[in-house]
């Protein structure tokens, strides 16, 4: 089975539909990422801070699934950021993860108190033009974020990761990434499962004989995120996936749109510094 893809601002694709593995613990997470790849999916992201890129790596390698199919991201934690420590961490994690470079290395957090984000992304290009990812990234960063490192008159971000879901919507910063040609990718895409229980959600999901993980699952892609569910349940890692056969009509699409609470999940990227 195919699943939809991106094409990033520089040229690369990136599949729409990836496996996240933030709070999986370490032990758990070899077996989690094999579940995901033996169900169908080729693109998995983790972090430094998560402290499981070598389940992800071990994962990786027992697949026997070709370098090329794969996509994997990681990300630079903000006690690192700065041009003399981004590539030693970004080398630290490749090792980890038992490869030669990653697919897209993002700056977790921009951490605007460490007034390093700008420096690390000047770092960032020349990761990428050493081969040690192919792509480069942010998460979390806001608008003011955004305008100060394409200031620098450098490389675009190719993906902003940020916290999306029926509650948190962030259409301010996903405004600013159209208008750069910057992919959204939704992290928390179900808020941590909190969204899943409500009505409009539940009586949408009954209406296509569908979970409502799916149907906000759903929702996201047909507005063009990239979303990376997690799970440590391998049924659920399967039903996470299986969202390409069916579609919302625009006001099922209106409905879920109407759901902005201002609920997040996560700390606020204009204060937190890590």
């Amino acid at each position: 089975m195919s699943y939809p893809t991106v094409t990033l601002n520089d040229g690369v694709t990136m599949p729409q539909i990836g496996f996240g593995v933030f709070q999986v613990p370490e032990d758990e997470t070899t077996a989690a990422v094999t579940a995901a790849l033996e169900a169908g999916y080729r693109s998995i992201d983790t972090a430094a801070v998560y402290r499981n890129e070598r389940g992800v790596g071990r994962a990786l390698a027992q697949s026997g699934i070709p370098r090329d199919e794969l996509f994997v991201t990681t990300k630079l934690w903000n006690t690192d950021q700065g041009s003399a420590s981004a590539r030693p961490a970004l080398v630290a994690s490749l090792a980890r993860l038992g490869l030669d470079h990653v697919d897209l290395y993002l700056i977790h957090w921009p951490a605007p108190g460490r007034g390093l984000f700008a420096e690390t992304w000047t770092a960032f290009e020349e990761l990428r033009a050493s081969g040690l990812t192919r792509s480069i990234g942010v998460s979390n960063f806001l608008p003011e974020h955004l305008e100060e490192i394409i200031a620098l008159g450098g490389s675009v971000p190719v993906v902003n990761q940020i916290e999306v879901h029926p509650e948190l919507q962030q259409r301010d910063i996903q405004a600013a990434d159209q208008l750069h040609g910057i992919v959204t990718e939704a992290w928390s895409p179900l808020a941590q499962a909190g969204v899943l229980g409500d009505p409009v959600v539940t009586e949408i999901a009954e209406a296509h004989g569908r979970t409502p993980a799916q149907v906000v699952l759903r929702w996201h892609l047909e507005q063009g995120r990239v979303v990376i569910p997690k799970s440590v349940t391998p049924s659920r890692i399967s039903e996470n996936l299986a969202i390409t056969d069916f579609s919302l009509t625009p006001d099922e699409v209106a409905r879920i749109d109407g759901l902005e609470r201002g609920g997040r999940t996560g700390p606020n990227p204009a204060t937190f510094n890590g």
